[in-house]
Protein backbone atom coordinates (compact mmCIF):
# COMPACT_ATOMS: atom_id res chain seq x y z
CA UNK A 1 0.00 0.00 0.00
CA UNK A 2 2.57 2.40 -1.09
CA UNK A 3 0.26 4.11 -3.51
CA UNK A 4 -2.03 7.07 -3.34
CA UNK A 5 -4.51 5.27 -1.14
CA UNK A 6 -4.20 6.07 2.53
CA UNK A 7 -5.52 4.11 5.36
CA UNK A 8 -8.45 5.41 7.33
CA UNK A 9 -6.14 6.04 10.32
CA UNK A 10 -3.77 8.12 8.14
CA UNK A 11 -6.70 10.15 6.84
CA UNK A 12 -7.93 10.78 10.38
CA UNK A 13 -4.45 11.87 11.51
CA UNK A 14 -4.14 14.27 8.56
CA UNK A 15 -7.54 15.80 9.43
CA UNK A 16 -6.49 16.11 13.07
CA UNK A 17 -3.29 17.89 12.05
CA UNK A 18 -5.22 20.14 9.68
CA UNK A 19 -7.69 21.08 12.43
CA UNK A 20 -4.88 21.54 14.95
CA UNK A 21 -3.23 24.03 12.56
CA UNK A 22 -6.55 25.86 12.08
CA UNK A 23 -7.10 25.94 15.85
CA UNK A 24 -3.58 27.33 16.36
CA UNK A 25 -4.20 30.05 13.76
CA UNK A 26 -7.50 31.00 15.40
CA UNK A 27 -5.83 30.97 18.84
CA UNK A 28 -3.08 33.31 17.62
CA UNK A 29 -5.64 35.62 16.02
CA UNK A 30 -7.71 35.60 19.21
CA UNK A 31 -4.66 36.27 21.38
CA UNK A 32 -3.68 39.12 19.09
CA UNK A 33 -7.20 40.56 19.26
CA UNK A 34 -7.16 40.30 23.05
CA UNK A 35 -3.80 42.09 23.29
CA UNK A 36 -5.06 44.78 20.93
CA UNK A 37 -8.28 45.20 22.93
CA UNK A 38 -6.33 45.41 26.21
CA UNK A 39 -4.05 48.03 24.73
CA UNK A 40 -7.02 50.01 23.46
CA UNK A 41 -8.75 49.70 26.83
CA UNK A 42 -5.64 50.95 28.65
CA UNK A 43 -5.41 53.86 26.24
CA UNK A 44 -9.08 54.70 26.78
CA UNK A 45 -8.64 54.49 30.54
CA UNK A 46 -5.66 56.83 30.41
CA UNK A 47 -7.60 59.24 28.22
CA UNK A 48 -10.64 59.06 30.50
CA UNK A 49 -8.46 59.49 33.59
CA UNK A 50 -6.75 62.51 32.08
CA UNK A 51 -10.06 64.03 30.96
CA UNK A 52 -11.57 63.35 34.39
CA UNK A 53 -8.67 65.04 36.14
CA UNK A 54 -8.90 68.02 33.81
CA UNK A 55 -12.65 68.38 34.38
CA UNK A 56 -12.22 67.97 38.13
CA UNK A 57 -9.54 70.66 38.15
CA UNK A 58 -11.75 73.03 36.13
CA UNK A 59 -14.66 72.39 38.48
CA UNK A 60 -12.41 72.96 41.49
CA UNK A 61 -11.24 76.35 40.21
CA UNK A 62 -14.76 77.41 39.21
CA UNK A 63 -16.17 76.50 42.61
CA UNK A 64 -13.21 78.08 44.39
CA UNK A 65 -13.87 81.32 42.49
CA UNK A 66 -17.54 81.23 43.47
CA UNK A 67 -16.68 80.58 47.11
CA UNK A 68 -14.13 83.39 47.17
CA UNK A 69 -16.75 85.74 45.70
CA UNK A 70 -19.24 84.66 48.37
CA UNK A 71 -16.63 85.18 51.08
CA UNK A 72 -15.98 88.68 49.74
CA UNK A 73 -19.71 89.44 49.84
CA UNK A 74 -19.99 88.09 53.39
CA UNK A 75 -17.02 90.20 54.51
CA UNK A 76 -18.52 93.33 52.94
CA UNK A 77 -21.87 92.56 54.57
CA UNK A 78 -20.23 91.99 57.94
CA UNK A 79 -18.24 95.22 57.63
CA UNK A 80 -21.41 97.15 56.78
CA UNK A 81 -23.29 95.55 59.70
CA UNK A 82 -20.37 96.33 62.03
CA UNK A 83 -20.35 99.95 60.85
CA UNK A 84 -24.11 100.29 61.33
CA UNK A 85 -23.83 98.81 64.82
CA UNK A 86 -21.07 101.26 65.67
CA UNK A 87 -23.14 104.18 64.38
CA UNK A 88 -26.18 103.05 66.39
CA UNK A 89 -23.99 102.49 69.42
CA UNK A 90 -22.56 106.00 69.20
CA UNK A 91 -26.05 107.40 68.70
CA UNK A 92 -27.44 105.54 71.71
CA UNK A 93 -24.40 106.08 73.97
CA UNK A 94 -25.61 109.27 75.68
CA UNK A 95 -29.00 107.72 76.44
CA UNK A 96 -27.33 104.51 77.69
CA UNK A 97 -25.05 106.54 79.97
CA UNK A 98 -28.06 108.43 81.35
CA UNK A 99 -29.98 105.21 81.92
CA UNK A 100 -27.07 103.49 83.65
CA UNK A 101 -26.31 106.57 85.73
CA UNK A 102 -29.98 106.79 86.69
CA UNK A 103 -30.01 103.18 87.93
CA UNK A 104 -26.76 103.61 89.83
CA UNK A 105 -27.76 106.87 91.54
CA UNK A 106 -31.16 105.52 92.55
CA UNK A 107 -29.63 102.73 94.61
Amino acid sequence: MDGPEKTLLQQIREKEQEYAKKIEIVKKETDSAIVSAQSEAESLLCTADSAGKKEAEQLYWQEKGKIEAEIGELKRGAAAARHMAAVRGEKNLPRAVETITGYVTMK
